[in-house]
């Protein structure tokens, strides 16, 4: 298999349990693309849930890309969707998912169904973050049905998702024991992928790389 091949079969497995139902909101974990804002958007204007969360500060990609926290530019981007702005609450404070998750808990303790919205390649993080972080809510992980590369952020490009699903999947196998997530086990070819990626050079976002 090629490094385009291993990424792809990462791509699709990190990305396969999109669900969504009707909720007491969305909640955004902002990043580097402003398409997941558009597509959080669409679900709003289609009555999936009343109000919409804008969740993040600052991220690996972020910090270097905008002067303003995330939230605050995908509150823009929402705006310029046509979301009325009573119906957009901000989080600006969390860095990573699991404060996206405690920190909109925090502001929103009476949520009882929520859908989180993030990248593809990030849906089983944050699957597994919300046991954690979020206990008893009916929680649902969704993203826009992106094909890898092909629809791929122009921002960070192919070679930066493909360093990107390497780490997340460094965190899956890690996190459990600090806590921050659930456990999960990842199948053997996937695990062959990601460690073809890795001989390959795509480990920048590596734990041990931070």
């Amino acid at each position: 298999m090629t490094a385009l091949e291993h990424a792809r079969a990462l791509w699709s497995y990190l990305a396969a349990s999109r669900y969504r139902e009707l909720a007491d909101a969305v909640v955004v974990c902002c990043s580097y693309d402003l398409r997941v804002c558009d597509y959080a958007c669409d679900l709003i204007r289609r009555g999936l849930a009343p109000r919409l969360v804008l969740s993040g500060k600052t991220g690996n990609w972020t910090r270097f890309l905008w002067n303003e926290p995330e939230a605050h530019v995908f509150k823009e981007r929402a705006l310029a969707n046509g979301i009325a702005p009573e119906r957009i609450l901000l989080e600006d404070r969390s860095t990573n998912f699991g404060e996206n998750i405690a920190f909109v808990r925090a502001l929103l303790p009476d949520l009882r169904r929520v859908i989180f919205i993030t990248k593809p390649n990030a849906i089983l993080r944050v699957a597994l973050t919300v046991p954690v972080q979020w206990p008893g809510v009916a929680a649902y992980v969704d993203a826009p049905a992106w094909k890898f590369p092909e629809d791929v952020s122009n921002i960070i490009g192919v070679f930066g998702v493909m360093h990107e699903m390497v780490g997340d999947v460094d965190r899956i196998q890690q996190y459990p024991g600090r806590g921050f997530q659930v456990p999960h086990e990842l199948p053997g070819p996937i695990l062959e992928s990601w460690k073809a990626l890795i001989a390959a050079g795509f480990g920048r976002h590596l734990l041990t790389a931070d």
